[in-house]
């Protein structure tokens, strides 16, 4: 059966106006180009009784685009660790809306299910994790999280004889939680999902770039008598630095504790033999964490969740129910890895995209972000009153004009207005700090140049330099 003209005329719409924003990237200014008042405006319009044509609807919509669209898609965004969409990601994405598979089950789509099942594969073998640990695919690395440290609890409490999915957390023994003083802000909100609450929460000591003092973290799993969860971080959000993985795994091995480290966009430094070492015994943790539409660049949204042992992850996430046709024993359910039930086949994306790079893909995309970032700093930080803050071990700089919280607001204000290119802001060690972060695929040493200029013409302007 043929398409029907209305889908040939409406998908070919939608491929022209995508064809010339993508191929705007490069010219636009990365910023918005309205204000939220006149992207409300042009987006505000009356719902009517009969409805509107679709292919009205589809210039309206590019149009509410054009204006308030930022080009995170485009090779000088250095926000927030969002990384573009490789080609054949975003158009295997298409794929997967035209398709429009429920990819929670394998009875509602076997293609999905077994594509999924090669995915996880495929992700163990880039990322050389366990060949044997189970893999789910969420939004992003909240559901992530919260989906290894379900597994967490599940396995703890029922080494201590306790069924938590049965008999929920009143009365059960109390689950040491141990993180690190910068854990991301994802981990306290997982366990406040998990029922865990925050308030006896033990918090562990860490160096001047973040990174967990392994020798504090011994005296604090002194002090856990029960069911202990330990939470590591690959990747400060700030710094990038990493944890000391290996102490911290044998650490927690020798205590008896759940190791889950989260890896949001440091995970894929497991990819690169020139980075692998910053995360040396990670293999040796009880889960993972990560996001593919970070650093792998696939579209939004998709995140990975790793477990190491498929009966807790299982045991936390699967569900029973009489007019499911579950999967035999050899095929996949997706549902019984991740919280979500009906969704969207996201890991097909995934599965293109490392099909379409190989593993030297991946390590030479690694790579050339981490190389920018240094480039970043080195240019940066040539100038007098600009300050690189973090040791650059991957690919994230911080930086501090002239010595003061006020200018450095000003700067990363006005650099965001100018439009060559969209970085943010943090707080480090008690002050403010610009927070470049590379993680597109597209980014070139020209994009890093003329970016860097234009961060420093605007410094200029404040009397920096």
């Amino acid at each position: 059966m043929s398409t029907s003209p209305v889908h040939s005329n409406l998908l070919q719409q939608a491929r022209e106006l995508a064809a010339g924003y993508l191929g705007s990237l490069d010219q636009r200014p990365v910023r918005a180009a309205g204000t939220p008042a006149a992207i409300r405006a042009q987006a505000d319009q009356p719902l009517t009784d009969d409805g509107v044509d679709s292919a009205e609807v589809l210039t309206a919509l590019h149009a509410v685009a054009e204006l308030g669209a930022v080009a995170s898609a485009g090779p000088r965004y250095f926000g927030f660790v969002i990384g573009g969409s490789y080609p054949v990601a975003l158009a295997a994405d298409w794929l997967v809306s035209a398709w429009d598979q429920n990819a929670g089950l394998h009875a509602t789509s076997p293609f999905s299910a077994e594509i999924e099942d090669v995915a996880a594969r495929y992700v163990l073998d880039v990322l050389d994790l366990p060949a044997d640990a189970t893999v789910g695919f969420t939004t992003g690395c909240q559901a992530a999280n919260t989906t290894a440290l379900a597994a967490a609890r599940h396995h703890v409490l029922a080494n201590a004889g306790w069924n938590v999915e049965t008999d929920g957390l009143d009365g059960a023994p109390r689950v040491h939680l141990v993180l690190g003083a910068e854990a991301h802000v994802t981990i306290h909100t997982a366990l406040r999902y998990l029922g865990f609450g925050l308030r006896h929460v033990k918090k562990v000591a860490i160096d001047d770039q973040g990174r967990m003092i392994a020798s504090d973290l011994a005296a604090v799993l002194a002090t856990c008598d029960g069911p202990t969860i330990v939470c590591a971080q690959a990747g400060n959000v700030n710094s990038g630095a990493f944890d000391p993985l290996d102490e911290i795994a044998t650490l927690s091995r020798a205590h008896g504790a759940w190791l889950h480290v989260d890896g949001a966009f440091g995970l894929w430094a497991r990819a690169s033999s020139r980075y692998a070492g910053l995360a040396r015994g990670i293999e040796h943790a009880d889960s993972w964490a990560t996001d593919a539409h970070k650093w792998l660049n696939v579209p939004y949204d998709c995140g990975i969740v790793i477990v190491r042992q498929a009966g807790a992850h299982r045991g936390a996430m699967a569900v029973r129910a009489a007019y499911l046709e579950h999967a035999a024993h050899a095929e996949r359910d997706a549902f019984e890895y991740v919280p979500e039930f009906s969704r969207r086949a996201r890991a097909t994306p995934v599965y293109a995209t490392l099909r379409h790079l190989g593993r030297r893909g991946v390590a030479d995309l690694v790579d050339r972000c981490c190389a920018h970032a240094r480039r970043f700093a080195e240019r940066l930080g040539e100038e007098p009153g600009v300050v690189i803050l973090n040791d650059v071990v991957l690919n994230q700089v911080l930086v501090r004009f002239a010595d003061s919280d006020e200018i450095t607001r000003a700067v990363i204000a006005d650099v965001q207005r100018e439009g060559t290119c969209w970085l943010g802001g943090t707080t480090w060690h008690g002050g403010t700090a610009m927070r470049i972060s590379v993680s597109n695929w597209s980014t070139s040493e020209d994009d890093v140049r003329r970016s860097a200029e234009a961060i420093l013409r605007v410094a200029r302007a404040h009397g920096v330099a």
